[in-house]
């Protein structure tokens, strides 16, 4: 993959990085609904990376 790609990929993962951290402390009860798909997976692993070495502060929900 060339560097341009990778670089492009970082920027948009920092930005949902900081979009995550700003929802975290902006809102009262924030959650993060989980579906078990692709979206969902990468969504929880940014939460993940996001607020890593500490937890998540906020639930992951699965609706059925």
């Amino acid at each position: 993959m060339p560097n341009y790609n990778r670089s492009h990929l970082r920027q948009l993962e920092s930005e949902a990085i900081f979009m995550m951290r700003e929802v975290a402390t902006q809102f009262e009860r924030p959650v993060l609904l989980f579906s078990g798909g692709k979206d969902s997976i990468v969504m929880a692993y940014l939460a993940r990376k996001a607020f890593w070495p500490g937890k998540i502060p906020f639930p992951l929900m699965h609706i059925d």
